[in-house]
């Protein structure tokens, strides 16, 4: 059993156990599920070689869960799970994956209506059954059937952050056969699309049947559409098609081209090819019957006049022009950043503490980190008022007294009000070193009213960041309607940041946004909006996105030191309740 199966099945055990409203141990659960998923090694491995006593060393996972860790990889099953489903025989995953529908929402519509899959709440929403129930009405139903209608408008489609770490597990199985030199996955899972649908492993290997037969054997394998030699296509549990294709060395770099695509990026190269008398597939380039380039896409882009064009580019939207004129960007690049600046912790509804949160910070390589808890407009949250960021403040001034080796920053991820006030107060925001702005709710506003509310938050002299700019969940929530180039326009005015929020559930801002953003000159940063630390490492996939954005080192704040990113923040000089110069060199030098 996978990681990524261990740690489904451990976050359903934390929906059961909400739904029975038992104190506690749900986030516990939840907490294990984020550290597994965050593992760069399989559970299974580390059993074999350390047994339970090695699991439950991990930080994140106690004994309980090593145990029953344990007895999912040696049986395949988990008694005390399928107990859970025996009493509560529902779809949780699907039915809480609906915006809005919760836990607790879910047992009162098993309770009351018998509600077990997503097809049994579409009926009762339907019949206008719901709205009788406490707590519902029929706002809550058309809001249901909208998810509902939501959900299958997605379905086929998964999360990169679901799909990598998964699909990464299969390709260094493959990678450990013998005989296999390469193993790389290719497909949109290359190009860091925010969603996938399905996967691709090509593989070059002295021993190709040895690949097939292990790709067909896979526990995770629920169906095999195909598998010959050179190919296999299989289906997995997961509801994901994974095509694994072995491919020879010396056309591996043209396979890796072919199959990485987009359509049209490739449609775009052959046509390039076809005007220079060259013929351009998934075995290489050749002229007449001659193969002139193929063993690495260097070769191939080479042999068409252009330098190596990054794969997160690779989407026909003018990267081959740039390419040809030499003007594509210098990509910002795994480990160009220097902090994290969306984190909240046990003040709220984090997970951790500050001095936890730092020193994993710390551990993964980070300079600085920005606690931005809640404030009191998200009471769902515990959100802090104005005195209890104080008393933070004073906490991590502490804590910057002691910790060496990472600077922790004052800071809060304020509500915006529906009118695009801030629930906190001027004179407590002047006090905090970072002040992010997000919305939380009344996310169904008109377009017109949504921009304007968001246009006078970022008008806040103390408002640095825009939080999840668009608040979309991937296939859970639609973002929210927005003029997002006025929200470009207004960044660039005022000077604030726009984040590239990394959790892979968001991944906010788009593609498409973060390149109008960077050529409109506005500084974006990428954030974990880690509420644990097994969150910390999301960065990863927010400089993927900033990648697909077309995003430079120099366009990110928080790749710069401290000082300079705190430099780089909105200037408030002149401004009421500004920030003093004084304050700004206490907290920047270490």
């Amino acid at each position: 059993m996978t990681n990524a199966e261990i740690a489904r099945i451990f976050r359903e055990i934390a929906i059961y156990l909400d739904m029975e409203r038992v104190p506690f141990r749900p986030r516990a659960y939840e907490r294990a599920a984020d550290t597994i998923d965050a593992l760069d090694r399989p559970l299974a491995d580390i059993l074999a070689t350390d047994g339970p006593a090695g699991v439950s060393a991990i930080p994140g996972i106690g004994a309980s869960s090593a145990k029953r860790i344990a007895e999912l990889v040696t049986t395949g099953r988990l008694a005390y799970y399928d107990e859970l489903k025996e009493r509560m025989p529902v779809d949780v995953s699907g039915l809480t994956a609906i915006e809005g529908l919760g836990p607790k929402n879910v047992k009162v519509l098993y309770d009351a209506l018998g509600v077990r899959t997503v097809d049994d709440l579409e009926e009762a929403a339907l019949q206008q059954r719901i709205r009788a129930l406490p707590r519902f009405g029929p706002k809550s139903e058309e809001k249901i059937l909208r998810g509902i209608g939501f959900l299958r408008a997605h379905a086929g489609r998964f999360p990169l952050g679901e799909v990598l770490p998964f699909v990464e597990e299969i390709r260094a199985r493959i990678a450990g056969v013998a005989g296999v030199k390469h193993a790389i996955i290719a497909g949109s899972i290359r190009r860091r699309c925010d969603t996938v649908g399905d996967a691709d492993v090509l593989v070059v290997s002295r021993t190709p049947g040895r690949v097939m037969q292990l790709v067909v054997e896979m526990p995770e394998v629920i169906h095999v559409h195909g598998s010959g030699e050179t190919k296999t296509s299989v289906r997995l549990h997961t509801g994901m098609d994974l095509d694994v294709r072995v491919v020879p060395d010396k056309s591996l770099g043209a396979a890796l081209n072919y199959f990485t695509g987009n359509k049209l990026h490739n449609v775009e190269l052959r046509r390039r090819a076809q005007e220079r008398g060259l013929k351009l597939n998934e075995y290489g380039i050749f002229r007449g019957d001659r193969q002139i380039a193929g063993r690495t896409e260097e070769d191939v882009y080479a042999a068409l006049d252009l330098p190596w064009i990054p794969p997160e580019l690779r989407e026909a939207q003018g990267e081959i022009e740039a390419a040809s004129a030499g003007s594509l960007p210098d990509l910002i690049a795994h480990g160009d950043l220097r902090g994290d600046l969306q984190i909240q912790t046990t003040w709220t509804d984090g997970a951790h503490s500050i001095e936890e949160m730092a020193l994993e910070a710390r551990r993964l390589g980070l300079e600085y980190i920005a606690i931005t808890d809640h404030t009191r407009g998200l009471p769902v949250a515990g959100g802090a008022d104005e005195t209890t960021l104080r008393r933070q403040a004073r906490e991590i001034a502490r804590l910057n007294r002691t910790l060496r080796g990472i600077r922790i920053l004052s800071g809060a991820e304020v509500n915006i009000n529906k009118d695009g006030t801030l629930d906190i107060d001027d004179a407590t925001l002047a006090e905090l070193d970072v002040v992010g702005v997000g919305v939380h709710s009344h996310f169904a506003l008109p377009r017109d009213e949504m921009t304007a509310r968001l246009v006078r938050a970022m008008r806040n002299p103390h408002a640095d960041i825009l939080f999840h700019p668009t608040g979309r969940v991937i296939g859970q929530r639609e973002p929210y309607a927005v003029d997002m180039d006025t929200i470009i326009a207004e960044a660039a005015r005022t000077g604030t940041a726009l984040e590239i929020d990394a959790h892979p559930s968001r991944l906010d801002l788009r593609d498409e946004h973060i390149r109008r953003a960077v050529q409109a000159g506005v500084k974006l940063t990428i954030d974990s909006d880690a509420h644990d630390r097994a969150h910390l490492p999301y960065l990863s996939f927010g400089v993927d996105q900033a990648r697909r954005g077309w995003a430079r080192k120099d366009d990110v704040l928080n790749t710069r030191a401290i000082r300079g990113f705190l430099d780089g923040l909105k200037d408030r000089s002149g401004q009421k309740g500004a920030r003093t110069p004084r304050a700004r060199r206490r907290t920047s030098t270490r």
